[in-house]
């Protein structure tokens, strides 16, 4: 139950931070993404107020031996730069650069009730799943001989 409530409370948070920051306002987000337009540079400051607060976070997480909630760390399982990384980095700022949403703002902002959104959201996981069918037949799909 522990772990539940922390989930909870750190969702909520996070939604309240998105929300606060107008990061679920597509508007908000493609003015901030055009720097030779009509640039709107307030988000810069949610940037420059969440990466010291991560800093912030990760300093006192190293402090423990495990964490709070769960029975240890999670670590990536990947740690090189390889092109599976460099094409979804790419895929998924274009996404965010033509739409204007990135999953969390998104999924933050479904409480707006904006068709948009839900579309958005919909078609990211339609997608995502998509990718995961995709894989996995390929990581499956029978070698010649």
């Amino acid at each position: 139950m522990p772990t539940v409530l922390a989930a909870l409370i750190g969702g909520f948070l996070f939604g309240l931070g998105l929300t606060i920051s107008q990061m679920i306002n597509p508007a908000k987000v493609i003015g901030f993404l055009d720097l030779v337009g009509d640039w709107d540079p307030s988000l810069a400051f949610v940037m420059a107020t969440a990466i010291p607060a991560a800093a912030v976070g990760y300093s006192l997480a190293r402090r423990f031996h495990s964490p709070l909630c769960a029975l240890e760390f999670s670590q990536p399982s990947q740690t090189r730069v390889d092109q599976n990384l460099i094409a979804g980095a790419v895929l998924f700022g274009i996404g965010w650069g033509i739409v204007g949403y990135c999953p969390g703002p998104a999924v933050a902002g479904l409480g707006l009730g904006n068709p948009a959104t839900v579309l958005f959201v919909v078609s990211m996981l339609v997608g995502m799943g998509s990718y995961r069918v995709l894989q996995s037949r390929i990581v499956n799909r029978p070698r010649p001989a």
